[in-house]
Order: structure tokens, then C-alpha cells, then sequence
């Protein structure tokens, strides 16, 4: 993350992604798979034995290069994407509005006032009840507890997904795209950039 300034002389937070050049290794038609859609490459493997059998089989039958990271999109029109094409930051435009997903940072094991954001109980001395969930009972009926209460456990490392990020600029020659705002992960972490619904 870093900062930009707008054309009125205010900054703007905005999360650098390097969106490519991603290259299309299969083109799935809806004779014969069922439906319609694009397996895009990022990534290339420079060493072939890194690269699984079936992996490796299939870029061969393609003609394409191993890539680290694949990843299925399904497109509007199919028109322009052909096996080896490249797909470059040039698709979005500035201003565009785009949604952001990827996993989350990992935060372990957490307890109910951070995970839940829970109140906790008194801290003084006498008191055994701190940071502890309350009763999360019920009476006789419906004599369970309800789907949905927040409870201590595995905090983050999750797909998340930030909607409605603003396209601040773009850099075509470094297929740079700077997106306003935070998105899921840590530094270097991969995402998937969906153009909004």
C-alpha cells in the first residue's frame, strides 16, 4: 500500500497490483466441457521438473508455457481470447469500478473479544469471568445453540472478497494497476481482480 494524489491535491490510499501479463493456457467451449470459460497462466516456471505430470501434459498439448498459477474466468464474449493470447492490464480502464478477492491474513487461534469483537467481563480481582465468552445457552426450548454465535476459534486465513475498489491508474508498460483502498492478503499474496457486478 502507498499513497497517490488526486487531480484536487488530496491523497488517495491505494494498493499497487501487478495485474500480468497473464496468458491464456485453454480455451473450454460448451461442445465439449459443458460451458464456456478461459484458464489464464501467471507466473512462468523457468525449471520443467517443478511441474507435475498431468500439468505438464496438458501446456504440452496447448503449446504454452508452465505457469505457477492458474486460474478459470468465465467471460461475456469469448471473441479475442485464443490459446497463447496474452491477457495485460489494458482490459481495465481508469476509473472502472472492480472487485478484489483473495485470502486473508492468517491470525491463529483467537479468543471471542478479538475474533467477535465481543465486550468481555469485569477485570477486577475478584471477578473470574474476563475475556471469556457469556452463556451461549438456551432454556428447554429450542434447547441448542443458534447457527451464527460467535465463538473463539480460527481467525482469518479465508477467502475474502472487497467490492466497489476504484481503478486510481494504470501503468500498461509495468502492468501496474492501482487500486483504491486495502485488499485481502499480505504483501506478495495473490488476488483475483473481477471487473464489479
Amino acid at each position: 500500500m502507498t499513497q497517490m494524489y488526486s487531480e484536487a491535491g488530496e491523497p488517495v490510499c491505494i494498493t499497487v497490483v501487478q495485474a500480468g501479463p497473464c496468458v491464456v493456457v485453454r480455451k473450454k467451449e460448451k461442445d465439449k466441457e459443458g460451458y464456456d470459460a478461459i484458464c489464464i497462466g501467471f507466473e512462468p516456471i523457468k525449471k520443467e521438473k517443478r511441474v507435475n505430470k498431468p500439468l505438464s501434459g496438458m501446456f504440452k498439448k496447448q503449446g504454452t508455457a508452465a505457469f505457477r498459477y492458474l486460474k478459470e474466468f468465465r467471460p461475456e464474449k469469448m471473441d479475442g481470447f485464443n490459446v497463447g493470447s496474452e491477457v495485460t492490464v489494458s482490459i481495465f480502464k481508469k476509473g472502472e469500478i472492480v472487485d478484489v478477492s483473495g485470502v486473508s491474513k492468517g491470525k491463529g487461534f483467537q479468543g471471542v473479544m478479538k475474533r467477535c469483537n465481543k465486550r468481555g467481563g469485569p477485570m477486577a480481582h475478584g471477578s473470574k469471568f474476563h475475556r471469556t465468552t457469556g452463556s451461549v445457552g438456551m432454556r428447554t426450548w429450542p434447547g441448542r445453540v443458534l447457527p451464527g454465535t460467535g465463538m473463539a476459534g480460527q481467525m482469518g486465513n479465508e477467502r475474502k472478497t472487497v467490492k466497489n475498489l476504484r481503478v486510481v491508474d494504470i501503468d500498461v508498460d509495468k502492468n501496474l494497476l492501482f487500486v483504491s483502498g486495502a485488499v485481502p492478503g499480505g504483501k506478495n499474496g495473490l488476488v483475483e481482480v473481477n471487473k464489479t457486478i
